[in-house]
């Protein structure tokens, strides 16, 4: 959704130095652990040089492989912590939004996921009692212009933002973790390629 990836694009640029500096950080340590290996390969290697040239050469490109790939795991894995932190600070600014804002990003919700059907929009208390004046209007017409007919209800839902669509049997779940965590695999490519672009090793 245009709201997520907006919130996520502005936290994005915040943390590109930060997360430079992370991983540069994170290499110096992969790389530390990489010399450590070479050193003991080459320690190794020389001990067991007597036993022959093609074993030395052998256990030294196992050892050498066997680094890198610890290397490349903790890096993959520090890039990974990170996207997960950058994801989470997103998801908590979208809760944080101010009231006009918030309202606005659920229209857009409303929007998006209401199906041609008759059906009841399903709001916490807390938005029901800070709800603009012209909300459930903007709602109906949204739901109109769809083919279908939704109406805010006045009794809460057991949710904690965001709505829940109840279209009879069917509900269709709007709260703020259940929209973000359904985008979730695409904002993560989208902050992968945007904080690491032209970084073809981990």
């Amino acid at each position: 959704m245009a709201g997520l990836d907006k919130i996520t694009n502005q936290i994005i640029e915040e943390a590109r130095t930060q997360a430079e500096e992370i991983l540069k950080e994170a290499r110096a340590q992969a790389d530390s652990v990489l010399a450590e290996a070479r050193a003991e390969s080459e320690k190794a290697g020389a001990r067991i040089q007597a036993k022959g040239e093609a074993d030395a050469a052998a256990y030294a490109s196992r050892a050498e492989s066997s680094a890198e790939l610890k290397r490349r795991t903790a890096l993959l894995q520090v890039k990974q912590e990170l996207i997960a932190a950058l994801l989470e600070k997103a998801y908590e600014r979208l809760c944080a939004l101010d009231h006009k804002e918030y309202f606005a990003f659920l229209e857009k919700a409303v929007e998006r996921y209401a199906l041609p059907r008759k059906g009841r929009l399903v709001l916490s208390a807390g938005d029901l009692q800070r709800m603009p004046a012209g909300f459930p209007d903007r709602v109906q017409q949204l739901a109109r212009a769809k083919g279908g007919d939704l109406m805010v209800d006045e009794k809460p839902g057991k949710i904690e933002n965001g709505f829940v669509m109840v279209y009879g049997s069917i509900e269709e779940n709007c709260t703020l973790r259940a929209m973000f965590d359904s985008n979730r695999d695409r904002l993560q490519d989208a902050v992968h390629s945007l904080l690491f672009a032209g970084n073809v090793n981990p």
